[in-house]
């Protein structure tokens, strides 16, 4: 009797140690997996650190108020260079439309918005005018985009040179007819007209909002425009028009 309780007890001592043995096979096993495993990720990333890295700007939408990629200066300093449209200074512009400025641009002190009943940032300049009174290039330039913001209306951009672009918002829908992206525009070529589809200041006076970039950065359009330009903004010249009908 005591035998086979002796035999029990050693055959359940080795089925333990069968038991434990499988265990510890099977971690042995899997940390063995996942020692490649590791050592193919380590080995896989130093490749693609290895590999020449493409400049993530490059394929980067930018917004239509940046100097688009395309207008690079040209550097090539050889007889046969052409200019480009970046070529040079900034010209001298013109009015985009006849009217009074009403509100400047403003980033350092905010100003107030009648639409928005709040003080904001103001990112442009403000001239007052008449519905659908005619808008124009400021100089020349191509057309780089055109589109309809949620909360400043229809839109359009011009490059010009020295790196310099020109928003015009606020617009109506119906642009002129040869207003199409990638369009070359001289100095006071028609755009389009003054409309009311800006959402975030259509409690103000009829007026076309108007921003500028230089090298990609957002300026004071007023310090880029002369002297002689900037005081027919102070005077109302639409009422001296309408009184000259």
């Amino acid at each position: 009797m005591w035998k086979k309780w002796k035999e029990s007890q050693f055959f359940r001592k080795m089925k333990q140690v069968r038991v434990n043995r499988a265990i510890y096979l099977s971690a042995v096993v899997i940390l063995l997996a996942l020692a490649v495993v590791l050592a193919v990720t380590a080995a896989t990333n130093r490749a693609k650190k290895n590999q020449t890295v493409e400049d993530p700007t490059d394929n980067v939408v930018t917004d239509a108020i940046q100097t688009p990629n395309d207008t690079t200066p040209d550097t090539n300093d050889g007889e046969d260079s052409q200019p480009t449209v970046n070529d040079g200074v900034i010209p001298e512009l013109a009015l985009p439309v006849s009217g009074k400025l009403i509100k400047e641009h403003s980033v350092d002190v905010q100003v107030f918005s009648q639409t928005l009943k709040e003080w904001r940032v103001h990112h442009g300049i403000d001239i007052a005018t008449a519905e659908n009174a005619s808008v124009c290039a400021i100089a020349a330039g191509t057309v780089a985009q055109i589109w309809e913001d949620p909360m400043m209306g229809w839109c359009v951009a011009l490059t010009h040179a020295g790196d310099c672009v020109s928003v015009y918002k606020n617009l109506a829908a119906e642009l002129a007819a040869d207003i199409t992206v990638g369009a070359e525009v001289q100095q006071g070529q028609l755009l389009g007209y003054v409309g009311d589809t800006a959402l975030h200041e259509i409690a103000e006076e009829p007026h076309l909002h108007m921003e500028m970039t230089v090298k990609g950065l957002q300026v004071d359009p007023l310090e880029y425009f002369s002297a002689a330009v900037i005081q027919t903004l102070s005077e109302d010249t639409i009422y001296e028009e309408e009184l000259g009908k």
